[in-house]
């Protein structure tokens, strides 16, 4: 919301000065780096990494320290170079979890929370989750890796219609969608693209 609120004050500088567009606005970035967000999101630039690099306990001691004893100002910044679309083990090296249902009081099934987002989409709209090559959720993300994306998608977005001769199919709920672009980042052959929806459609969470 304060990039945002950030971007909106850079523009109106712009038109301000007489500016009717074409020009890199690079006092944003000045904006920014002034702002109480940049010390904040720095502060915390090395969460993720120490995770990936070292795991949830050495890397959650790591962010322990860093955070509650050194405020985000260790003079140590972590990179991890890694993808996450690259790091999904195949089906067969992995044990199926067997989740107990929801009990409606600590955990809910998908449908529940996303209703409470007031997630909405015109459904007669193009569908903005695109496919490169529609043949690759079935013969290559089903078949090597189960197909990954009905699991990390937090809204059921998608989903496997399985066919009576074999000839199971993919759809894509892209009414439900929270736009978290987990799909576009996590997909293991890189296959998904986000684009933004018709009219602005999405989640719409009335009690934040």
């Amino acid at each position: 919301m304060k990039s945002g609120m950030l971007a909106a004050e850079t523009i109106v500088d712009a038109f301000t000065k007489g500016d009717e567009g074409g020009q890199v606005l690079t006092g944003y970035v000045d904006r920014f780096n002034q702002s109480w967000l940049h010390d904040e999101l720095y502060s915390s630039r090395n969460f993720g990494s120490a995770i990936h690099k070292w795991g949830p306990i050495i890397g959650g001691s790591y962010n322990y320290l860093d955070q509650n004893w050194f405020g985000g100002k260790l003079p140590v910044t972590l990179r991890d170079q890694s993808k996450d679309h690259l790091l999904l083990k195949d089906k067969n090296h992995c044990s199926k979890i067997d989740y107990s249902k929801p009990d409606g009081e600590i955990s809910f099934d998908l449908l529940s929370s996303v209703f409470l987002s007031s997630t909405n989409h015109e459904e007669d709209q193009p569908c903005h989750l695109t496919l490169q090559d529609t043949a690759i959720p079935i013969e290559v993300n089903l078949k090597q890796y189960d197909l990954p994306e009905q699991r990390y998608c937090p809204a059921g977005v998608y989903e496997i219609i399985v066919g009576d001769k074999g000839d199971d199919q993919l759809q894509i709920n892209a009414q439900n969608c929270l736009h978290c672009k987990t799909c576009d980042i996590k997909d293991p052959s890189q296959n998904i693209t986000w684009i933004t929806p018709e009219g602005g459609g999405g989640p719409n969470y009335p009690n934040m």
